[in-house]
């Protein structure tokens, strides 16, 4: 029932090298460009089974956060180029579009559990494949809530959220921990505001509009919902709002796992490593995600932010044999015991026939949120143009806005006009 749920939901620089490959091969070679930081030492262990196994060459190497089409850029232009990369949404795959591989009679398709996993191309071709569901939050440690002589039944919109959050902060002191984690604008940690957060007024905007493709302009007409939840997030937090310039994303991940903060934005991606026994073996019992409510009329209705915006494509201006390698090489992650196991653990939901069953409270929230009714809010910042520079902007707004050397003016513009200069350049009509 679980899988069919994930179905329904689902629609939603570096200096690069490959080791141990040379342009003279004359076996297939594996070169992956990785979206997702968090995922690297899991499929860098991966790759080096694989190679032990088959004798294939693979190298992957991750992108930091926020660079990700710089570096798909700059590895394009080389030589030895990537085999296998990731687009993440309608927009990336048309800029990418004329590098996907046709999948469509691959052994990866035969893989697949849904086509509902997929997006399609010129001519029907199958041009990139989603390899997991996700969605995100509020992670919240129901345990210190409790502590503090809250609830999580009391939360339903933004008016209870703040309510609680600020009660907890004005007692941090004496409970011994804070209503949020940091707000961090270091790039480890910002995409989770510049992208994930930003999703919450391009949904409502999108949702009135009626709109479902990328669009040239976009009003903000909900910024103030936006700003509702970042003045909430650095305004209850241990870190002031001064520092969150240099705060990273291992900073908030460390504050919550240790039990400094109650409420944490982030995914689902999060579960494995906040419950690992290696890093913070928090309880899962503990553990829960609720949605991030800003404000918006009807919120008590509202569920997780759920979707992705990972999806593998195979470069079509690679060689044949680097191209059968590379699908070679998914089969195995995706059917292998080391594959599946990498996937559950790193991924959770994924959209194969042989995917293992795994346990991740934050999916299972979302799962209950929908059968309850609640609307799912998608992932509408997958329409972002120009995505990196954009979200560069936003958050050098934030930053000046949070040090209070700028009005909240300045995030409107970088967010709004922002859009449209990126939009022109994207597409290549600026005057």
């Amino acid at each position: 029932m679980l899988k069919k749920s994930y179905i329904q939901l689902f629609w939603a620089m570096l200096v690069l090298s490959v080791s141990g490959c040379t342009a003279e091969s004359t076996e297939g070679y594996v070169y992956y460009i990785n979206f997702k930081p968090e995922a690297d030492a899991m499929w860098q262990e991966l790759a080096e089974k694989y190679t032990e196994q088959t004798g294939t060459q693979v190298k992957v190497v991750t992108a930091a956060s926020g660079t990700y089409t710089d570096t798909l850029t700059v590895a394009m232009n080389k030589t030895m180029v990537p085999t296998l990369f990731v687009v993440n949404g309608v927009q990336s795959l048309a800029n990418w579009e004329d590098y996907c591989y046709d999948l469509r009679d691959s052994k990866l398709t035969d893989d697949l559990e849904s086509e509902d996993f997929c997006m399609y191309g010129k001519n029907g071709a199958l041009e990139a494949i989603g390899y997991c569901y996700e969605c995100y939050g509020l992670i919240v440690n129901k345990s210190l809530l409790k502590k503090s002589g809250h609830d999580i039944s009391e939360i339903n919109n933004f008016a209870s959220l703040r309510s609680v959050a600020e009660d907890i902060h004005s007692r941090s002191g004496e409970l011994g921990f804070d209503a949020f984690t940091s707000s961090g604008l270091d790039s480890s940690s910002s995409w989770r505001f510049s992208g994930h957060l930003a999703a919450l007024p391009l949904f409502y905007e999108f949702g009135e509009a009626g709109i479902c493709s990328q669009p040239a302009e976009i009003t903000g007409k909900y910024l103030g919902l936006y700003r509702n939840v970042w003045d909430l997030y650095i305004n209850n937090s241990a870190v002031l709002p001064t520092a969150l310039n240099t705060a990273t994303g291992n900073m908030a991940e460390e504050e919550f796992g240790s039990g400094k903060a109650v409420f944490y934005q982030n995914g689902s991606w999060e579960y494995n490593s906040l419950t690992n026994a290696e890093t913070f073996a928090m309880n899962p019992d503990d553990l829960a995600m609720i949605p991030i409510y800003c404000g918006a009329e009807g919120e008590e209705n509202a569920g997780l932010c759920s979707g992705t915006e990972n999806y593998w494509a195979v470069n079509s201006k690679a060689d044949q044999k680097s191209i059968d390698a590379t699908i070679a090489f998914l089969d195995w992650v995706v059917t292998s015991e080391e594959g599946r196991k990498m996937m559950s653990d790193s991924f959770g939901a994924t959209p194969f026939k042989d995917s293992l069953p795994f346990v991740n409270i934050f999916i299972s929230d979302a799962d209950r949120l929908r059968e309850e009714g609640k609307y799912t809010v998608t992932w509408d910042f997958i329409y972002t143009p120009n995505t990196d520079t954009w979200r560069a902007g936003v958050v050098s707004a934030l930053q000046s806005y949070s040090a209070g050397t700028e009005d909240w003016g300045k995030v409107e513009n970088a967010f709004v006009n922002g859009w449209s200069y990126q939009y022109k350049t994207e597409h290549c009509i600026l005057n």
